[in-house]
């Protein structure tokens, strides 16, 4: 988080067409990626499935370590899905960085298209705000 925000302060200056840096928004790859989605929906459901069911506290404290380690690695697989893909996107472009859009207020190539391109995600609409 401290390199993204050191990374996002430097690129206070810069103009967004000529720029080395790539930025991903982050958020929208989790609304629009159906293997992120299915994995968040499993959690979920497995964590309603250890509240809901049978067993003394210790037993449902043990499931949740276990459910937790499984997620941390599901998660761990997700993100290096989007790393590789950032990675040859910015290889393409030329890019000498790559930092996530929600702490960049100026400047950069947005590439999150591109990595949902590379990732295979379809894109969706965004839906629009409410009144």
């Amino acid at each position: 988080m401290i390199l993204a925000a050191v990374a996002a302060a430097a690129l206070a200056g810069c103009s967004g067409q000529n720029t080395s840096i790539g930025l991903i928004d982050v958020q929208r790859l989790a609304a629009n990626w159906p293997q992120y989605q299915t994995v968040q929906n499993q959690l979920l459901s497995d964590e309603r499935g250890i509240e809901g069911g049978r067993g003394s506290q210790a037993q449902k404290a043990q499931q949740v370590q276990q459910l937790q380690a499984k997620y941390s690695r599901l998660s761990q697989q997700l993100v290096q899905q989007i790393r590789d893909a950032a990675s040859k996107v910015a290889q393409q472009k030329n890019l000498k960085l790559v930092v996530t859009k929600e702490f960049v207020t100026y400047g950069g190539t947005d590439i999150t298209p591109d990595v949902e391109k590379s990732l295979g995600i379809t894109e969706t609409a965004s839906p629009s705000p409410s009144p």
